[in-house]
């Protein structure tokens, strides 16, 4: 969908496109200028990405993990899955507390993720995570929990 142009002060203009189709250039420039934006404010350049993969044995692939981010003392925790042959092993267990580590040990103070009721907010209570937040979504009865940690 396109919009009417847009037009700044200077005469710049833009029109605004909405998509559904995802631009990996695009996400990456936008990531890149709102880092840029922050460092200039807060003085601090530390945004980095945090990934933890569970690689099978056999074929080196990847069939898990913890894919997240720390940035200005708090690890961003964006997603966690295991498969379901290694779930009750503590391989969720063992994936967030190798991401907290490396979280303390960047200076992170803080942990945030969020979770849904359909997934696996008793999963994260066990492990110290408090619900900070929740919002009702589909289907009727789930919801989706933001949860924090503080770690160290």
């Amino acid at each position: 969908m396109n919009d009417a142009p847009l037009a700044d002060a200077r005469g710049h203009r833009a029109t605004l496109e909405l998509t559904a189709t995802p631009d990996p250039h695009a996400r990456s420039a936008i990531g890149d200028w709102l880092d840029s934006f922050n460092t200039s404010v807060t003085g601090i350049a530390d945004g980095l990405p945090l990934d933890v993969l569970l690689r099978s044995d056999a074929t080196h692939e990847v069939i898990g993990g913890l894919v997240g981010r720390t940035s200005l003392g708090v690890l961003f925790v964006d997603y966690l899955f295991v498969p379901d042959v290694l779930r009750g092993q503590g391989q969720g267990r063992r994936l967030l507390a190798v991401a907290e580590a490396e979280a303390i040990r960047r200076g992170c103070a803080t942990a945030v993720l969020f979770t849904m009721v359909i997934q696996a907010p008793g999963f994260y209570a066990k492990l110290g995570y408090e619900t900070f937040g929740r919002i009702d979504c589909e289907p009727p009865g789930n919801a989706r929990v933001f949860m924090r940690k503080q770690l160290g």
